[in-house]
C-alpha cells in the first residue's frame, strides 16, 4: 500500500484531533489506518528565522508561520478573502493588496520543505482552500507523483468566483492536481460552470475539464463521519433541564455562514406562536469561537449576544431560561451525550460545505426513541440527508413552523426517518469516503490514457445540469447575495 502523505493548514497531535473535529477528525483517520505522513502548520507563530524549520514527530511533520505570514496568509487572503467568497460573502471579503502574494509565498515555502520528504511512490492528498497553490509549487520543484486535492467548504457560483482579482491563477493551480474533489453535486457543477464560463475549460467526452494543457478530473466525495464513534452514546439524564424538559441542541462555530441569528429568531418566534410550548422547551447553543481576529467575526458575536438576552428578557422566567448560549467548545465526548439527549438538533448554516454535526447527531439517537434532524437547504449534507426535516434559515416563521412539527412529530415517522438517515450515513462513513477519494486519484492520475478512465458518476449528472441550464438571476437567496433575516416582533 502507497503511503499517503497529508497536507492540511494544520496538524494536530492524534488525540487533540479526535477532539477538535471536523477535517482533523477526518485526517487523523488516515494517519491511524494507512502508512502515511502528516504536514502542515503547527498552529504556533515565531519569527522568521525559527519558522523555517520543520519539526518531525513519528509521522507528523509541522511548520510554524511567521509573524507576517499568519497575518497575511492565514488570517488575510485565506480567511479574509477566500472564505468569504467561497461562502458567497462578496460583502465582508477584504481584497487587500498584498494577501496573494504572501498567499502565494507560504504555499511555495511549505512546498519546499516537503519536497524532500516525498518518495516515488507516494500519493500526495492536500486538504483546503488555504493550499490550493501547492501541487503547481510541488511540480514546479519536479514532483511527479499523483497529486489531489479536497475543498471542505462549498465552491460558489462561477459568477461569484469571478470576483476574486486572482481568480484565473487560482484555475491554473487547480489544473496542477490530478484529481479535484468536493462535497456535493452542487459545488461540482459550480466549479464545471466556472471553468466553462471563467477560464473556457472544455469538458471531454469521457468526463474530464480540459484547461492549461491539462486534464482534470472532478467529482464529489461527501465526508463521513466514524459512525461506530457516535453509536455507542448513552443517553445522560442530567442534561435535561428540568422534568419534562425538551432540548432543542446546535452546535456551530461562531461564523456568519453559520445562520446562527436566522436560528435564534426562528426560535423566538417559535415561542411567540406557541405559548403552549414556553416552559417545555430549551435551545441550546454551542458556539466556540474562531478566527477571532477577523473584524466580521466580532460583529456576529455581538449580535447573537443582543439576540439571545432579547429573547430571555422576553420569554425567560425566574426557573426557565430559553436560550442557553455557550460561547465555548464543549469536549467532543460530552457532545455525542449532549445528542443524544436532545429532542431536536436544529442545523441552520447558510452556506456550508457539509456539515458534519448533522451526521453526528443522527448517529447518536436511540433507534427506538429517536430525536429530529432540522437542516437547512444550503448545507452540504442536505444532498444526501433527504429524510431530516428540511428549511430555508432565511424563512424564519417557516422554519419556526418546521420545529413545532419536529416536537409534535410521532414515534412511528421518527423512527421510520432516523432508520432512512441512517443507512446513508453508513454507507457513507468516513472509510469510504477516504477509500472512494484514492481510487479515484489513482485512476485519474493516468489522466493522459483515455483507455484506462471510467467517467465519474457525479461529472456525468453535473454535465446534464450544465446542459440544461440557462445562465439567469440566481433564486437561490445564497446566490443573491446576503439578505438580513426578517426580525419576529415580540409581544414585550
Amino acid at each position: 500500500m502507497s503511503r499517503v502523505v497529508l497536507v492540511s493548514n494544520r496538524v494536530m497531535d492524534l488525540r487533540k484531533a479526535a477532539q477538535a473535529g471536523g477535517v482533523a477528525v477526518a485526517l487523523a483517520h488516515i494517519v491511524r489506518t494507512r502508512p502515511s505522513l502528516w504536514f502542515g502548520w503547527s498552529g504556533e507563530v515565531k519569527p522568521a528565522e525559527e519558522a523555517a524549520v520543520p519539526t518531525q514527530t513519528g509521522r507528523m511533520v509541522t511548520v510554524p508561520l511567521s509573524p507576517t505570514e499568519h497575518e497575511r496568509y492565514y488570517l488575510g487572503y485565506a480567511n479574509s478573502v477566500l472564505w468569504p467568497v467561497f461562502h458567497n460573502r462578496l460583502d465582508v471579503a477584504q481584497f487587500e493588496a498584498g494577501y496573494f502574494e504572501q498567499y502565494i509565498e507560504v504555499n511555495r515555502r511549505l512546498a519546499s520543505l516537503l519536497q524532500p520528504l516525498i518518495r516515488a511512490e507516494d500519493v500526495i492528498w492536500v486538504h483546503d482552500y488555504h493550499l490550493i497553490p501547492l501541487a503547481v509549487e510541488l511540480r514546479r520543484l519536479g514532483v511527479l507523483n499523483r497529486i489531489g486535492f479536497y475543498l471542505h467548504i462549498p465552491f460558489p457560483p462561477w459568477q461569484t468566483f469571478i470576483a476574486l482579482p486572482e481568480h484565473a491563477q487560482l484555475a491554473r493551480c487547480l489544473a496542477a492536481y490530478d484529481l479535484v474533489g468536493l462535497q456535493t453535486m452542487a459545488d461540482v457543477s459550480n466549479l464545471l460552470d466556472y471553468l466553462a464560463n471563467g477560464v473556457h475549460g472544455s469538458v471531454t467526452p469521457d468526463g474530464r475539464i480540459r484547461m492549461f494543457d491539462r486534464l482534470l478530473t472532478v467529482a464529489s466525495f461527501p465526508i463521513g463521519i466514524d459512525v461506530a464513534d457516535f453509536t455507542r452514546t448513552v443517553r445522560d439524564v442530567a442534561l435535561v433541564q428540568g422534568r419534562g424538559m425538551r432540548r432543542i441542541i446546535g452546535v456551530d462555530r461562531l461564523d456568519y455562514t453559520k445562520g446562527l441569528p436566522q436560528k435564534f429568531k426562528a426560535f423566538g418566534q417559535f415561542l411567540e406562536s406557541n405559548p403552549q410550548y414556553r416552559r417545555q422547551v430549551v435551545l441550546t447553543q454551542i458556539a466556540p469561537p474562531t478566527r477571532e481576529n477577523v473584524g466580521a467575526y466580532a460583529d456576529i458575536r455581538q449580535q447573537l449576544e443582543t439576540l439571545a438576552g432579547s429573547i430571555n428578557g422576553c420569554f425567560g422566567e425566574l426557573d426557565w431560561v430559553p436560550i442557553h448560549y455557550i460561547h465555548r467548545a464543549a469536549p467532543r465526548r460530552r457532545l455525542t451525550a449532549i445528542y443524544r439527549s436532545s429532542r431536536i438538533a436544529l442545523v441552520t448554516p447558510l452556506r456550508d460545505g457539509m456539515n458534519l454535526v448533522a451526521k453526528e447527531y443522527v448517529a447518536s439517537q436511540d433507534p427506538e426513541d429517536p430525536g429530529v434532524l432540522i437542516l437547512s437547504r444550503f448545507a452540504g449534507a442536505a444532498e444526501e440527508l433527504a429524510q431530516a426535516l428540511i428549511v430555508n434559515p432565511y424563512d424564519i416563521y417557516a422554519t419556526a413552523e418546521v420545529v413545532r412539527a419536529a416536537l409534535e412529530m410521532q414515534l412511528d415517522e421518527r423512527r421510520a426517518r432516523h432508520r432512512a438517515l441512517m443507512a446513508v450515513i453508513e454507507k457513507s462513513d468516513l472509510a469510504e469516503w477516504c477509500n472512494s477519494f484514492l481510487r479515484a486519484l489513482s485512476r485519474a492520475s493516468a489522466n493522459n490514457d483515455p483507455t484506462t478512465w471510467t467517467q465519474p458518476e457525479s461529472i456525468r449528472r453535473a454535465m446534464e445540469r450544465l446542459s440544461q441550464s440557462v445562465h439567469t438571476s440566481p433564486s437561490d437567496p445564497t446566490e443573491r447575495g446576503p439578505q438580513a433575516a426578517p426580525t419576529p416582533t415580540y409581544p414585550c
